[in-house]
């Protein structure tokens, strides 16, 4: 993931790309069992989880997950917390997770970032936690 043409987050190998987006009631009790259902969610080869073969995750905030686009041709983004409410709480699941001990690479809250990813499976999941 790069910031301004620069490497901000990068992982290797086996590993977890996690979209995190925060809306107006989450907290740190979610931020806790998010990070804990991240680190023993069994979806990599051999049916094994990320504690389970120690591979890395790299944290995206995402506040374009809670885009709704039911009405009209533009998406609201009401429903996503604003910068200074979601950022402790990206920063905690990133928190909780090291402090199960995974290694975790992570981008730049708000930045524009440039994501690359190699869909392996492909597998895609929405955890609401």
């Amino acid at each position: 993931m790069s910031v301004e043409g620069r490497v901000v987050g990068a992982i290797e190998g086996p590993g977890l790309l996690v979209l995190v987006g925060v809306t107006h009631d989450d907290g740190a009790e979610k931020a806790r069992r998010l990070a804990s259902k991240l680190w023993g969610l069994r979806i990599l080869e051999g049916e094994k989880s990320c504690s389970d073969v120690n591979a890395p995750l790299l944290v995206v905030s995402q506040f374009t997950l809670y885009g709704d686009a039911r009405k009209g041709r533009r998406p609201s983004w009401t429903a996503a917390a604003p910068g200074p409410a979601a950022e402790p709480l990206v920063d905690a699941v990133v928190r909780e997770l090291r402090g199960l001990g995974a290694k975790v690479e992570t981008g730049e809250f708000g930045a524009d970032m440039k994501v690359a990813l190699v869909n392996d499976g492909p597998i895609t999941l929405i955890l609401d936690v």
